[in-house]
């Protein structure tokens, strides 16, 4: 090998180290790393010897032990998981054309143990236990190895190696009786290079696992719930950033829920055996992921609590991220304030820190070698080209402020630079791209390429590869890498833009917000409405309001039938964005709609006080950034315009940031963006949504898309996103049409009776004959009935009136002296008759109270059929009614109400009238809401 060769060998290595760590979120260290290298020629020249792979071997070990402190003093034989190329190995060929570099397929990762750019603040100190081995099945050789992790106050058990084999890793994670087991398998061959990891992450809970099975017709667990595409989401997001760009092999990882023991939550659990089975997997990311869960008990912050812990919790915030920064964190809470919300996350990353080294020994006793020779990275020259090309239209086309316009240029821009590349002859015919193929495919041995098998039958495995003649590689680009290429330009040149122009692509500072304008009562029919428009990103809320029947049930792994009372359900469709495409759910609008829903949950009032099931439709028509925070804002809109008396009104923000300024011209200090547009999402490095009102949080969503973030770039970001939501608050006020604060008149009527847990049965009837009956003789819609309460929902108030009347004559407690008029016979008996004096309620007239006269019969005095008068005499000690018909044939004027009623269970004197209670019946209306408190001074735009 030549000296020119190896010193292109050294600046392609350096390049592609380059751009491993600023994926890695390392940029302002590399810088650091790289100021110890002297020029590539004075290297080479100091070490070249007669063996070119000894000039190799040299440079591999002055990268490796620059990056790894660890390995300062020590001689390149004691090197840990450091395995260099030699001669015999793998012999280089590196052609002049091309500046594409793989590292050597027999070249292994640097220990993960040593990390010289961690994030510096207070820790705990956790011993890291022994990974213990075990051997099961006698003489089968099979071992499994197990370690445990603290997770909170307890240990988790952590064990692989004997459950799914064939995977690329598995592991199988306990916490208390609770256990999720987790696998990671890659396809063998990649996928067409894209700027989107082929990462896919299913979850399931087994009903098994609580000792049930579904109710439904189908046995089988069905299509995924909402409630496991979320915890999908919660194993997504925080390990994509882990992964290294170039890698396109699709990865699967699959979790499912074994067993359940009420207590320990498997979401967390189920994030932390992915995380840890990708560091034992072949997969090359960078860092292992663990999450936990924070709850506030009692104004104390509790590391992974029990599910009957958190029902007394204020706060539920599961964070996720490596042993050295943040990732990923999601929860809901109570109006909680900021700085009390960054001491949960101070203290999760700490707990999550304990975790990622507590299983460092396993990983590196059990771990795989990682897949650091399938990356495959765009050309570095490429780079340039597209720069050259498009540079000066590229600056213009980013200053376009109609998103469509932006879009259509960009587009325009970027076929540009496929045709010009394409007429200098850069771009393959075929498509493909010769930097696509790894290094040590190019560079192996012919010899070894072969195989030799002797002749006879050829065992089940064994494979003869036909050699193939070398050719040199041609100078082409393929398609998809210039437009791979051609998005990370754009997004470079738009975070310069930010960063040294102090300008976003509408013209916007950092902390300005777009123009809001939000109207209610647009949809005359529906019960409430809103309108939210900020910028070009609009939802159009609507309201429902309906009983107990229209709430969502939820069936999950717990042994009881959970109904929600209010739930947000967001849509996005195609259109919003003035595309074409399939109409479908996604974990995208299942995700976003939950996020909104946790947002406004706090605000609502009390069921006792507002008895209405609340459906709230977020329809997103345009959008460009921040559309599930506009779901907020107008989905609290919506909600006041149906009447319902929220405690306090709540809007949305999302945060963008710039990490590494210092990198597009800036002063190296992170930027934070206030209400971030789509573009600046996607080309920025976090995404932060928080919704609540002046003083406090109710939801929170982060993204990173780097490896992680600190707490003072969090707290910051908290601080901007407060003002941010207090200007939104006052836009929101100056809704036109304002909200109605009332019910609609299409709403159904609500009202609540409380009665005494006897009486249901004298309502319900025989197999429900009784609130049947009622229900289809006031017409009311339904009546439901549980624990003393009678929840009556009608079209009207008429209906509702008539059924209150009903429930009322068959609940009442009658007091002795009670007059009952026109009472029908219902029935006749040897000893009297029975007469029914309320709906469904009969009471025995003996023979001797039809008359003062003397009777043989009670046929002599009435007949079935017959209306008669009749007054409550005696109530006995079993609770049974007698009335008298005698009573009311004595002279009105003995009938008084100054005397004393008589004691139950008392024998009735003959000539001593009761005291009349006649009953009244009940007008009590539902309550109008009342309207939410105006918003202070402060909220006023200066």
């Amino acid at each position: 090998m030549k000296t020119s060769d190896l010193s292109m060998y050294f600046v392609t290595y350096y390049k592609i180290l380059h751009v491993t760590t600023r994926n890695s979120g390392l940029d302002k260290r590399s810088s650091a790393i790289f100021s110890h290298f002297p020029s590539p020629t004075d290297l080479f020249l100091r070490r070249l010897t007669n063996n070119s792979s000894n000039a190799l071997r040299a440079l591999h070990i002055t990268l490796m032990t620059l990056l790894n402190p660890s390995l300062h003093g020590r001689t390149p034989a004691s090197y840990p998981f450091l395995h260099l190329p030699t001669q015999s190995s793998t012999s280089l060929s590196v052609s002049s054309t091309s500046s594409r570099f793989f590292l050597p397929r027999r070249a292994r990762p640097l220990s993960r143990s040593s990390k010289p750019w961690e994030h510096k603040c207070p820790r705990y100190r956790v011993s890291a236990s022994s990974v213990e081995c075990t051997e099961y099945g006698s003489g089968s050789g099979l071992k499994k190895y197990s370690i445990k992790v603290p997770f909170g106050n307890r240990d988790i058990l952590v064990e692989t190696g004997h459950i799914g084999r064939q995977a690329s890793a598995s592991v199988t994670v306990t916490d208390g009786e609770t256990i999720v087991y987790c696998t990671v398998c890659l396809a063998d061959v990649p996928n067409d290079p894209s700027d989107f990891f082929p990462l896919f992450v299913n979850y399931q809970e087994r009903l098994s696992a609580a000792g049930r099975t579904s109710g439904g017709y189908f046995k089988r667990e069905g299509r995924t719930k909402d409630h496991e595409v979320l915890v999908c989401r919660l194993m997504d997001r925080p390990l994509r950033p882990t992964m290294p760009k170039g890698f396109y092999h699709e990865t699967q990882i699959l979790s499912w829920v074994f067993s359940y023991d009420g207590l320990h939550s498997p979401d967390c659990l189920a994030v932390t055996a992915a995380g840890i089975a990708v560091s034992l997997s072949e997969v090359p990311n960078t860092n292992t992921v663990a999450c936990v869960r924070i709850g506030l008990i009692n104004d104390q912050f509790v590391v992974n609590p029990t599910t009957k812990e958190m029902e007394e919790s204020e706060l539920d915030l599961v964070i996720a991220g490596t042993d050295s920064a943040i990732s990923m964190i999601e929860g809901y809470c109570n109006f909680l304030p900021e700085e009390r919300l960054l001491e949960a996350v101070e203290i999760g990353q700490l707990a999550i820190r304990d975790i990622c080294r507590g299983v460092e020994n396993l990983v590196k006793t059990c771990g795989k070698p990682k897949m650091t020779d399938a990356i495959r990275l765009p050309p570095v020259e490429l780079y340039k080209h597209v720069e050259d090309i498009s540079g000066e239209d590229l600056v213009k086309a980013l200053e376009i402020k109609d998103k469509i316009s932006r879009r259509k240029t960009l587009s325009a821009l970027e076929e540009k630079v496929l045709t010009i590349l394409s007429e200098k002859g850069y771009i393959s015919k075929n498509g493909s791209s010769i930097a696509n193929e790894g290094l040590a495919d190019l560079t192996e041995d012919e010899d070894e390429d072969e195989e030799v098998v002797d002749d006879g039958e050829v065992d089940e495995g064994d494979i003869h590869i036909k050699p193939v003649p070398r050719k040199s590689p041609p100078l082409f680009y393929s398609e998809v890498d210039v437009k791979l290429v051609f998005k990370e330009v754009s997004s470079k040149f738009l975070r310069r833009r930010i960063v040294q122009g102090g300008k976003r692509s509408d013209g916007r500072s950092s902390v300005d917000l777009r123009p809001i304008i939000s109207q209610c009562g647009m949809l005359p029919r529906a019960h409430g409405s809103a309108l939210f428009t900020r910028g070009e990103t609009q939802s159009l809320a609507v309201v429902t309001l309906g009983d107990k029947q229209m709430a969502q049930r939820i069936d999950n792994l717990e042994d009881s039938e959970e109904a929600k009372r209010f739930y947000l359900q967001y849509t996005f469709p195609p259109s919003s964005v003035g595309e074409v495409g399939r109409m479908s759910l996604s974990r995208r609008e299942i995700g976003h709609g939950t996020l909104a829903e946790r947002a406004l949950e706090p605000t609502l009032p009390p069921e006792d006080e507002f008895p209405y099931t609340i459906r709230v439709e977020s329809t997103i028509t345009e959008s460009n950034g921040s559309s599930s925070m506009a779901s907020v804002c107008g989905g609290c809109l919506a909600l006041l315009d149906a009447g319902v008396p929220l405690k306090s009104w709540v809007a949305g923000i999302a945060m963008g940031l710039v990490l590494d300024t210092e990198e597009v011209g800036g002063n190296g200090e992170p930027l934070i963006l206030s209400d971030i547009s789509g573009s600046e999402d996607a080309s920025g490095d976090m995404d932060l949504k928080l919704a609540g009102n002046e003083t406090g949080i109710t939801a929170f969503q982060m993204d990173i898309k780097v490896s992680g973030i600190t707490l003072s770039v969090m707290e910051k970001a908290l601080s901007q996103a407060r003002d941010g939501r207090k200007l939104i608050l006052n836009e929101m006020a100056k809704c036109s049409p304002s909200p109605s604060m009332k019910i609609s008149k299409y709403a159904p009527v609500i009202h609540v009776m409380k009665i005494k847990p006897e009486k249901l049965n004298m309502i319900i009837g025989a197999g429900g004959k009784k609130i049947k009956s009622i229900i289809e003789e006031a017409g009311v819609e339904s009546i439901d009935t549980q624990g003393g309460i009678v929840k009556i929902t009608a079209k009207d108030m008429l209906s509702l009136e008539k059924s209150k009347e009903l429930i009322s004559n068959l609940t009442m407690v009658p007091s002795i002296g009670d007059i009952f008029r026109n009472c029908e016979v219902k029935s006749i008996v040897p000893y009297g008759v029975f007469v029914e004096f309320a709906p469904g309620r009969e009471a025995l007239c003996h023979i001797s109270e039809l008359s003062s006269d003397w009777l043989s019969k009670p046929e002599d005095a009435v007949k079935v059929g017959d209306r008669i008068d009749v007054m409550l005499k005696e109530i006995n000690e079993k609770g049974q009614l007698r009335m008298s018909r005698r009573a009311l044939e004595s002279e009105p004027e003995k009938v008084t109400d100054k005397q004393s009623p008589i004691q139950i269970g008392t024998p009735m004197k003959e000539n001593l009238p009761p005291v009349r209670k006649p009953f009244t019946k009940s007008s009590t209306a539902p309550a109008t809401p009342k309207a939410p408190a105006p918003l202070k001074e402060s909220n006023k735009v200066k």
